[in-house]
């Protein structure tokens, strides 16, 4: 694994893209860092309250993270010489595993102070992690106007793919998952979300039930009101591959 330098981690926190967090540590850490304004002011500083980063496994004891836990730009994570942390990133597709150190959320990636990072790029759609209006707004934009069976033609609108067979879905509270395929007729699953079938009450994950999707197939979620469009990838791999290659929201 390759361990970044202080200078490297200092340099990414003095480039326009660093946020007020990343500058309070430095601050912290008795060096100098840009003055917050000029962060906020430059081109490319996250929005309040975007994810960055969605938290894949976690090993060790690390207070206030979990799997499957959203992360901030500018979120600073302390881990212990034997604590791990994995992070998916939904914008660059960087799924990082990290071993001890002070970890700082960047928008596309992170920077660890006296830790280790590897770093691997995945095959995932920053499209698919869409919210939900964002999500249904795309879903009848693409789906508008067409007969059953027909998918979604080149010249049109097309809608994300999943680099998974089995989508984890992300929903707000218990209901009926609808999951209905749009270019072949007949394929169609209801699925009870219930206590139990969802992990940490909000994720639900096809891998868990060996339930695959067909590679190529175009499809829409639904839930309660709301509704998601994906297509799965061609080369789709099957279980339970990265999460930011085969999450959907319905946040």
């Amino acid at each position: 694994m390759k361990r970044l330098t202080s200078t490297k981690w200092l340099a990414w926190l003095a480039a326009p893209s660093a946020v007020t967090a990343g500058a309070a540590l430095l601050l912290g850490l008795g060096v100098a860092a840009p003055p917050p304004a000029a962060a906020q002011s430059a081109a490319g500083v996250p929005l309040a309250g975007v994810p960055a980063a969605v938290v894949e496994d976690v090993k060790g004891k690390v207070s206030g993270l979990e799997f499957m836990d959203y992360v901030e730009a500018g979120r600073v994570i302390k881990l212990g010489t034997k604590d791990t942390v994995v992070l998916g990133y939904l914008k660059s597709c960087w799924r990082e595993t990290i071993t001890g150190g002070t970890v700082v959320v960047g928008t596309e990636s992170s920077l660890v102070h006296l830790g280790t990072i590897d770093r691997v790029k995945v095959a995932c759609d920053p499209a698919a992690t869409l919210g939900s209006r964002q999500a249904t707004e795309s879903a009848a934009t693409v789906f508008r106007g067409m007969a059953p069976g027909q998918a979604p033609g080149a010249e049109g609108p097309q809608p994300p793919v999943l680099y998974g067979l089995s989508p984890v879905f992300e929903v707000k509270e218990p209901d009926t998952l609808v999951i209905e395929r749009t270019d072949k007729v007949g394929e169609r699953r209801a699925i009870a979300l219930r206590g139990k079938t969802l992990v940490r009450g909000r994720f639900y994950d096809l891998a868990k039930s060996d339930t695959a999707l067909a590679a190529g197939g175009t499809y829409v979620a639904s839930l309660g009101g709301r509704k998601v469009a994906f297509r799965i990838a061609p080369d789709a791999r099957a279980g339970a591959t990265p999460a930011i290659g085969r999450l959907v929201r319905f946040d």
